[in-house]
């Protein structure tokens, strides 16, 4: 057998584009965000030079927790299109040559589930979902005592119905947890994915992929304790090998949300006979601190060698404030037990941070994930406390902002009305938001979408080869890359003082100017040839 070519190997060092469709642009004036849309704007995209789009669920929902709870992954939610005009986009964007990634949400589905609805109408598909009596002389207490997985929320994962029973949701009451130790519930995820495959995606990226099977027990949640009720089990692996098979006989890739600390356990689920990748939450969550970052880097890429698969790199996604507004914060770092409403913010500084953040993770060896609107600098939205429509926010009693901020639907357009986005958007945005409109910043060879397009066309030089450290003065990141024509440098300076580039031949691209001595200023970057 051959060694795969390049168009198959192309999940290991692609620019993937994460489109929240409710927010990307609104195709009908109804102010949601569409398929039609996403499809106007695909020269967009392409010029963007991106090599593929995942897409948040766009499944019939009734959009408690942002399509997270799917009722039919077989339709799509009338609010963003027909499944014809799905096939119709994957199929326009393919002749773009920009592949398309959909999500799949295994662990629950909406309380609107038809197999929901039958379990709760008393038939045998309650088998196929987490019920239980309760706990107490009456039943008045929940099964266990297991934390919901909403950051901050102390609501448990048990809802009583009339009859008495209880039902488990690791996230909403809207989202019962399925059965994964029954086959039928297996059965229909293969079909799942059998379906979008036909319909020509590229991939999955499956969330919460490290929850979906239980302790059939369902003991008590002990601290500490090995295996864990929920998390990480063994008879995961198993269902991820099954998934594989249909993968492979498509040619299509799995991304895996995939929170573990443990590095060894989280490498097992990139084994070759399971997901392709997963996402790198460290580096996500990692401050501003050049330490850190190289900690990050060297211990993403150590955990994925063994296994033989690519890191991923990210910077901000539809769960996490915004890479502008994180990065001028005294608290750089991303925690969602930390979050909260009106932390100061330089986004002058978060901004110049977030322009040589964005070469860094351009310049790594692996796939990166784009964030709509990363690439417009975007900073974090305050939504009014009565516009707020995340169920974290409410299911933390008000304290959590939740994430809506990054939600915020798009500005195209400096002069049309919302920003060109089109009807009044589903969330509120700012004033002064045309400010970052793609119009505008088209038009600007300085501005954040400039830089983007820059660095995305460069990008392909840096090949697959790995990474070397240089030695550098403290605060100064710098590393070596064999490229196409010869080695390529990627430094970054969070020192408090200007640092001296290393010898080199060319500079390629940087992210500010250097200084009148030709020096890399603070909190800038640069990519140079060696």
């Amino acid at each position: 057998m051959g060694q795969p070519t390049h168009a198959q190997n192309w999940w290991r060092s692609a620019v993937i584009y994460q489109v929240y469709v409710r927010s990307f642009a609104d195709g009908d004036g109804d102010g949601t965000g569409d398929l039609a849309g996403v499809r106007a704007k695909l020269p967009y995209l392409a010029e963007l030079g991106v090599d593929a789009l995942w897409f948040n669920p766009w499944y019939l929902s009734p959009m408690k927790d942002g399509g997270y709870d799917v009722a039919d992954y077989r339709v799509i939610d009338p609010a963003f299109g027909t499944l014809a005009e799905a096939e119709k986009l994957i199929a326009e964007a393919k002749e773009l040559g920009i592949r398309t990634l959909v999500d799949i949400v295994p662990n629950h589905v909406s309380d609107q589930h038809p197999w929901f609805r039958a379990a709760l109408a008393g038939g045998p598909e309650r088998e196929l979902f987490h019920f239980r009596p309760g706990r107490g002389e009456h039943g008045e207490l929940p099964p266990n005592d297991w934390p919901s997985q909403f950051a901050g929320s102390a609501e448990p994962v048990w809802t009583r119905l009339p009859d008495g029973t209880w039902y488990l949701h690791l996230f909403t009451p809207e989202q019962p947890d399925l059965n994964w130790a029954h086959p039928a519930v297996r059965q229909e995820h293969e079909e799942i994915l059998r379906f979008w495959f036909e319909r020509g995606v590229a991939g999955v990226r499956i969330d919460s992929a490290a929850l979906l099977a239980k302790d059939p027990d369902l003991p008590d949640f002990v601290e500490g304790r090995d295996p864990h009720p929920y998390v990480d089990r063994d008879e995961l692996h198993d269902i991820y090998r099954s998934w594989r098979t249909i993968a492979d006989a498509y040619d299509g890739i799995f991304v895996g949300e995939v929170w573990l600390p443990d590095t060894e356990r989280f490498a097992r689920y990139l084994r070759p006979d399971e997901l392709h990748t997963a996402f790198n939450f460290s580096f996500l969550s990692c401050p501003w601190d050049a330490g850190r970052l190289r900690t990050s880097i060297d211990e993403t890429l150590a955990e994925h060698a063994p296994v033989g698969a690519p890191a991923t790199w990210v910077l901000c996604n539809h769960d996490v404030t915004r890479t502008v507004t994180r990065y001028g914060r005294a608290d750089s770092g991303f925690d969602f037990a930390t979050k909260a409403f009106g932390i100061p913010t330089d986004l002058a500084l978060g901004t110049r941070r977030a322009r040589a953040g964005a070469l860094l993770s351009l310049a790594l060896p692996g796939a990166v994930y784009l964030y709509q609107g990363e690439e417009l600098g975007l900073p974090e939205a305050e939504i009014p406390r009565d516009r707020i429509q995340d169920p974290m926010h409410f299911r933390s009693g008000g304290t959590d902002p939740g994430r809506d901020g990054c939600r915020v639907p798009l500005p195209w357009t400096a002069d049309a009305p919302y920003a060109g986005f089109g009807g009044e958007p589903w969330l509120p945005q700012p004033s002064g938001w045309s400010a970052y409109a793609a119009d505008l910043q088209a038009a600007d060879p300085g501005s954040m979408l400039s830089l983007y397009r820059a660095a995305l066309t460069i990008r392909p030089e840096f090949g697959d080869g790995p990474l070397t450290w240089l030695h550098t003065p403290e605060g100064v990141l710098a590393f070596a890359r064999p490229g196409q024509e010869g080695r390529l440098l990627c430094v970054v300076n969070l020192a408090d003082a200007p640092a001296d580039l290393p010898a080199h031949s060319r500079l390629l691209l940087g992210s500010g100017p250097l200084d009148p001595q030709g020096r890399l200023p603070k909190d800038t970057a640069v990519w140079l040839r060696g």
